[in-house]
């Protein structure tokens, strides 16, 4: 596809390094030329120093030939005003990220009347995914296929749980889950493991299965497996806004530190259910004041990343509250991966992801099957839905006579919405979505699980 990206902030050199790595051809518009220097020096992307919003730089970067344009600066208006500006020059769909939360409530008008196919916002995208794991705390992270009826859960393997030292088919045959281990991070090393993989205790491992059995298998294991019923959200800004509301619907308590007065002022008109503290979060005493070490959620949202994740830490020594960080700006994932702070939150990679299944869908009208796409194990593999629309090599053959390319794994298959855990004497038939986990790049066709 050729793709617009206007911003060349956070979110458009993520998404120039995502998009590029599956062989778009980019064009990423900025004024910032020392911005577009360093991205066209690690990426293979074209760049244009200008306003996104001018008809003719938009000529320049291509726009009749287009087939997408994200806008991505840092201005509400403005990106609205690049996508207002592309439809009129050019035949593409457009994308922008709106982050203003009055905007929030007229999303649906605003992409009627100016005719953008998405609206990104990604404040309440991070509140989502915030809100998506206190629904199961035991997560690291959770991911959704099959419209929900499949789940893929990432979670930390701790010595009380027994499973150290066993291979995969092991604890299959012990437990009798209907689950699928389907990824395995050990240190920097990203594994998709086999049934002969043994697990070791400290493992990051995700697993493929319905919610019930995910449930079950958490049960089994003894671990707890129900929604966290207190939060206390460091940080009153429009994740934590979003957040709150989220979880104030739930029925979960809600306290939140904040230590603008003014800001404190707005979120109790905002949100009088939730009790607003204001004050310093970074103050250990006011923590322990305010119920840290009962509290069963803590969520580091300061605008902040060194505060996030220092508090974080002190949550984890101080309680046995499920801790979760939002990490904006720094970039040692190793590092920040070999802390033991429960979920980071990263919101440039929420939105990147967003907009590239998107992309992905967009490709079904062009050849591509692809219906839902995760960057997952640390961004280093990715996890697939395939719509299979018609019989092919791939389909009527049991999966143990596939010829699958080697670190890719069929972990799930939705028939008529029944959810198939695969194992070998399995197969495909057409009508099916497929779930695929790989750390192969850029499968766009369910044929492209086969070695050629």
């Amino acid at each position: 596809m050729n793709i617009i990206i206007i911003g060349c902030g956070k979110v458009g050199a993520t998404l120039a390094e995502q998009l590029s790595a599956e062989n778009h051809n980019i064009v990423i518009v900025d004024t910032d030329e020392s911005k577009l220097e360093a991205v066209s020096s690690t990426y293979d992307v074209m760049t244009l120093t200008g306003n996104g919003a001018s008809f003719n730089v938009q000529q320049e970067a291509g726009i009749k030939n287009a087939d997408l344009l994200i806008a991505v600066t840092g201005s509400d208006e403005l990106n609205l005003l690049c996508c207002v500006i592309a439809k009129k020059s050019g035949r593409c769909n457009t994308i922008a990220r709106v982050r203003n939360s009055l905007y929030s409530k007229e999303i649906g008008f605003i992409k009627r009347q100016l005719g953008i196919s998405m609206i990104i916002n990604p404040e309440l995208t991070t509140a989502l995914e915030i809100s998506k794991i206190l629904r199961f705390p035991s997560a690291i992270k959770i991911d959704t296929f099959a419209k929900g009826r499949a789940e893929l859960m990432k979670f930390k393997l701790k010595p009380e749980f027994g499973l150290g030292g066993m291979s995969v088919q092991d604890i299959s045959d012990r437990l009798k889950c209907n689950i699928l281990v389907c990824g395995v991070e050990r240190g920097e090393e990203v594994f998709i493991p086999n049934g002969n993989f043994v697990l070791q205790d400290n493992d990051s491992v995700s697993i493929m299965a319905s919610p019930k059995d995910t449930a079950e298998f958490f049960r089994k294991i003894g671990v707890v497996t129900h929604r966290v019923k207190t939060a206390l959200i460091i940080g009153g800004g429009k994740v934590g806004y979003y957040l709150a509301s989220q979880l104030l619907d739930m029925g979960i308590r809600v306290r939140i530190i904040e230590k603008d007065r003014s800001r404190c002022d707005q979120l109790s008109e905002l949100l009088p259910k939730a009790n607003i503290i204001c004050g310093d979060g970074t103050d250990q005493a006011l923590l322990m004041e305010e119920g840290l070490p009962h509290a069963q959620s803590v969520i580091s949202l300061t605008g902040l990343d060194e505060e996030n994740l220092l508090l974080s830490l002190f949550a984890m020594k101080h309680s046995t509250a499920k801790v979760i960080a939002k990490v904006n700006h720094i970039a040692f994932n190793d590092i920040i991966g070999g802390l033991d702070i429960g979920s980071v939150i990263y919101p440039k990679y929420l939105t990147a992801n967003k907009i590239i299944k998107y992309v992905r869908g967009a490709q079904n009208s062009m050849g591509s099957n692809v219906e839902t796409l995760y960057k997952i194990l640390d961004n280093q593999a990715e996890a697939l839905e395939f719509s299979i629309r018609q019989e092919s090599a791939v389909t009527q053959t049991p999966l143990m006579d596939l010829n699958l390319k080697d670190y890719l794994l069929v972990c799930c298959i939705n028939r008529n919405g029944q959810i198939i855990i695969p194992r070998g004497q399995d197969y495909i038939l057409p009508g099916d979505t497929v779930m695929v986990v790989t750390t192969q790049k850029g499968l766009r066709d369910i044929s492209d699980i086969l070695k050629k």
